[in-house]
């Protein structure tokens, strides 16, 4: 079985715009601890601590309502706060900071079915089949295991990739028949979005090395922009966390 509380989940809301967790989110990851960073992305000219006496309270008030919400559906979940003035660098940054696997960015969820795990390769494999499995532990959520190559000749080799994906989320408790395998030759930004269209939540891993290059700017930015899904962006185990925390607990 997967020891969830190996797993860690950061998910950012703009409380000021009225974005809110969909309630099939909140009860597919129950079980995992979660951090929820209530941000809001100010202007050039407005510094974060002006924002902060402007709009702290009404952020907090509304993160302590939500917060509310994960512990009734028996959440482990932490909160912080933050203005920024580039959302994307603020994610990435808080969740190394915070020892977060993954990073959870919203969209609508009706329903959530089924999982298409983008697999490119085994780069950050063993990390994405493990929250994965954490992901889907106590649920009936079924998910497509999904590779795209660029000629036949790479075919094998993804399959096989995919096999050892399967082998780890099996090992860590999802039952096999609830695991799809699919290899496609395509152009794989294309192909993901195209797969996306047909699944409830859409899984990819990050795959920069460093803190300083921000994890949205890679193939994982352009899907998580331009998909209507859910994406659940994992992170590489190697980024170290920086000296300093810059979001506290309020």
């Amino acid at each position: 079985m997967a020891e969830r509380d190996d797993h860690r989940v950061l998910v950012p809301v703009d409380v000021l715009e009225g974005e809110g967790v969909p309630e099939t989110i909140i009860h597919a990851i129950a079980s995992l601890p979660v951090v929820i960073l209530g941000y809001h992305e100010i202007p050039d000219q407005t510094s974060p601590e002006q924002a902060r006496t402007n709009y702290g309270p009404q952020v907090r008030a509304e993160l302590d309502e939500l917060r509310g919400v994960f512990e009734a559906a028996g959440c482990d979940v932490t909160t912080r706060m933050v203005f920024t003035h580039d959302r994307f660098e603020t994610f990435e940054r808080a969740a190394v900071a915070l020892h977060c696997d993954g990073t959870l960015l919203l969209n609508p969820a009706p329903v959530l079915e089924s999982l298409l795990v983008a697999v490119r390769g085994d780069v950050n494999l063993d990390n994405i089949a493990r929250l994965v499995a954490a992901f889907l532990e106590g649920t009936t959520i079924d998910v497509t295991l999904f590779h795209v190559v660029t000629d036949e000749e790479n075919r094998e080799r993804g399959v096989v990739t995919l096999e050892t994906a399967a082998a780890t989320l099996v090992e860590h408790g999802v039952e096999p028949d609830r695991i799809e395998r699919v290899v496609v030759e395509d152009r794989p930004t294309d192909a993901i979005l195209t797969a996306a269209g047909d699944h409830d939540l859409l899984v990819i891993g990050e795959s920069r090395p460093s803190i300083r290059r921000y994890i949205f700017r890679d193939r994982a930015e352009r899907i998580a922009k331009r998909t209507i899904d859910p994406v659940l962006v994992i992170r590489r185990a190697y980024l170290e966390a920086p000296a300093t925390e810059r979001e506290r607990d309020r």
